[in-house]
């Protein structure tokens, strides 16, 4: 029998069917509002088309779970038709579409680890460490002055990314960056 999950016990980067397809939750917010029941707002990433659709679920409402396994993965290279990755176990090579891993390939560089999540043996997301530290690879110098404190600059990583550094970070210095909120953290 399959594992039946509420809209209580939502989690990001959970796998569940919805109308009959197979989707993973990208974000969700429980809201209580002063009038009516409570409800749930979500980002649900469609597994098949990579669609992502903004959907409503009352509170309680159930649905079945979808289980994933995930396999650390080096990140090799990359081309306009696919993602090249290696299973850091067995050092099987999988190449995948570049739609499934375009949030992940601003994080990550040549043999950087990543998670390649699998659902029914077929690969279908592509997820960057929480964390990376990263080169800087172009950065205006910062202008000390009129600033209110807490004065950032952008900042190109050498992944490409651009992240808002403090005026003190120069081109050069590696830097630690959140990945879910492409934040700036620290120093690397």
């Amino acid at each position: 029998m399959a594992e039946v999950v509420s809209t209580n016990q939502f989690k990001t980067g959970m796998a569940i069917e919805i109308e009959g397809q197979p989707f993973t939750i990208v974000d969700f917010q429980h809201v209580k509002p002063g009038k009516g029941g409570a409800f749930v707002r979500t980002k649900v990433r469609n597994i098949a088309t990579g669609a992502v659709l903004d959907r409503t679920f009352r509170s309680g409402e159930k649905f079945e779970r979808m289980h994933t396994q995930s396999r650390k993965m080096a990140y090799l290279y990359s081309t306009e038709d696919e993602v090249v990755l290696m299973d850091n176990e067995s050092y099987e090579q999988v190449s995948i579409s570049p739609v499934m891993a375009e949030d992940a390939l601003k994080w990550v560089v040549e043999n950087m680890e990543v998670d390649l999540f699998y659902l029914n043996n077929v690969p279908f997301e592509v997820q960057a460490p929480n964390f990376v530290e990263l080169l800087i690879t172009q950065s205006d110098p910062g202008v000390q002055g009129n600033t209110a404190q807490g004065a950032t600059k952008p900042a190109t990583l050498e992944s490409g990314a651009i992240v808002q550094v403090p005026l003190f970070i120069e081109e050069g210095e590696r830097v630690k960056v959140d990945t879910r909120t492409g934040e700036y953290l620290s120093r690397a």
